[in-house]
């Protein structure tokens, strides 16, 4: 097998066991009280969807998002670094999935009996699920160099910021104060940037 092949095979291992980790624990949730309004939800799924196909297609229809964006000469680093924030991104995920618990949904949503946690990565990041997904996605861009690589992750930036949105509001009403404070003192996505 030669490193291209490895780094190949290593992203779509990556994102497969991330799917595979999610099917499983989307059995052991909460019972949904309240959830994002049907057109957001079909909206957030088509953009996340047509990012998916940007990054993992090998047929991209428009010629032009095959360029490169960046130098092919340097295809070995970029990969290395493509392969450790994509796997650091999906590691933070299942992370955060794991302490969210059965609080988590696939939607923006409430729960029944919702608990606000502030434990594990949402001690540091308000939106650590999705703040892992966007390294993933910036990681496995940056190792295919491709104008597609971009707009998948623009696409995914556009499908997250929509569901922060919603998802903050939700938040908002549910928990009152004790939210505020946590986002005072807790970043939405980036550890003091965003």
């Amino acid at each position: 097998m030669t490193l291209g092949n490895f780094y190949q095979y290593f992203f779509y291992v990556i994102w497969l066991v991330l799917i595979g980790f999610w099917l499983v624990l989307s059995r052991h949730v909460k019972v949904t009280v309240r959830r994002q309004p049907a057109l957001a939800r079909v909206v957030n799924l088509a953009l996340l969807c047509a990012a998916i196909a940007l990054l993992a297609g090998p047929f991209v229809p428009l010629h032009w998002l095959t360029a490169r964006v960046l130098p092919g000469s340097h295809w070995r680093l970029r990969c290395a670094l493509g392969a450790a924030l994509t796997f650091l991104g999906v590691l933070l995920t299942i992370s955060a999935r794991l302490y969210l618990g059965g609080n988590w949904s696939s939607v923006a949503a409430v729960k029944a009996d919702h608990e606000l946690v502030t434990s594990g990565p949402y001690r540091w990041v308000r939106h650590p699920i999705y703040s892992g997904l966007t390294l993933g996605f910036l990681g496995t861009a940056l190792a295919i160099g491709q104008w597609r690589g971009v707009l998948a992750v623009v696409l995914e930036l556009i499908a997250t910021a929509q569901r922060i949105v919603i998802e903050e509001r939700f938040m908002r009403e549910q928990f009152g104060a004790a939210y505020d404070a946590y986002a005072q003192r807790v970043r939405a996505l980036l550890p003091g940037l965003i």
